[in-house]
């Protein structure tokens, strides 16, 4: 096999499928394929599987970290990036800013590709919304604070990464106040008005939407996940592998977690995102 050699961290994930799908059984991405998982708790139908995350190194060319739990990610990537292997860390990137500064400044010491995002940001409907700056951005979606995966930081992360990625500057005056079903955070970011609502998960989950107000529209999207709304994520990492070119800029992969560890750190009694 020419084309890349990919190994994945973690199999608790549902991503996981997506990826073994895309690349071995679709074959999606011509000769790239993944040849090895590591940290495994389940069958995903790849024969090669090793146990500790470094014992990737030399299998694979790319890695993704798919670890549910962002208080791993850093521990889980930082050795393949010192090794100059491309990186995928599915989201958050982080779940506190010391670790998501770590993962990118030894990207940019080794001068390794690192990318991160929530797969929404790739969402057709989402990349349709108007690109002029806007005066209001409001993400919704379902949030756990309670989850065992870093609380807020497991689907957090996927409003709070698409309103800022609309909302370009600082974040600045985070403010959260919390309602029996939600927790609502707003934000002034750059020039922007930002409000995520982030629902609280039941049986089933409110859909991730957005309203996005300029000062001569209103415009919004509701991003329903269909069979394949991971493929074009998946696609952009293995451009990122084959060109060296990462897809989102570092400073942009910094930003929600910057964003949910002040919305963390004013919420009370959670311990989540910290270590």
């Amino acid at each position: 096999m020419d084309g890349p050699r990919i190994g994945i961290i973690g199999t608790e994930s549902s991503h996981v499928d997506h990826m073994v799908r895309y690349f071995n059984v679709e074959r999606n991405a011509d000769d790239a394929r993944v040849v090895a998982i590591a940290q495994a708790n389940r069958d995903v139908g790849v024969a090669r599987v090793v146990e500790r995350a470094e014992d990737l190194l030399g299998l694979v060319d790319a890695v993704i970290v798919a670890d549910r739990d962002g208080r791993r990610h850093a521990a889980q990537a930082i050795p393949f990036l010192r090794a100059g292997i491309p990186t995928f860390v599915d989201k958050p990137l982080a779940a506190n800013v010391e670790d998501a500064e770590a993962i990118i400044r030894t990207a940019v010491d080794s001068g390794t590709p690192l990318t991160s995002f929530s797969a929404l940001r790739w969402h057709p409907d989402f990349l349709a919304l108007p690109a002029v700056r806007p005066v209001s951005v409001v993400a919704t979606g379902p949030v756990d604070p309670a989850s065992p995966y870093a609380g807020i930081f497991f689907y957090g992360i996927h409003p709070v990464e698409l309103a800022l990625a609309l909302a370009p500057g600082p974040i600045r005056d985070v403010r959260v106040r919390q309602v029996p079903g939600a927790i609502v955070a707003t934000a002034t970011v750059g020039d922007t008005a930002v409000a995520t609502h982030l629902v609280r998960s039941n049986e089933k989950p409110v859909p991730f939407h957005l309203m996005v107000t300029t000062q001569a529209t209103v415009s919004a999207a509701e991003l329903r996940l269909g069979a394949d709304y991971f493929h074009r994520g998946l696609s952009v990492f293995v451009e990122m592998v084959r060109t060296g070119q990462p897809p989102v800029p570092y400073e942009l992969l910094l930003r929600p977690v910057q964003f949910l560890a002040a919305v963390h750190s004013l919420l009370d009694g959670s311990s989540y995102g910290q270590g």
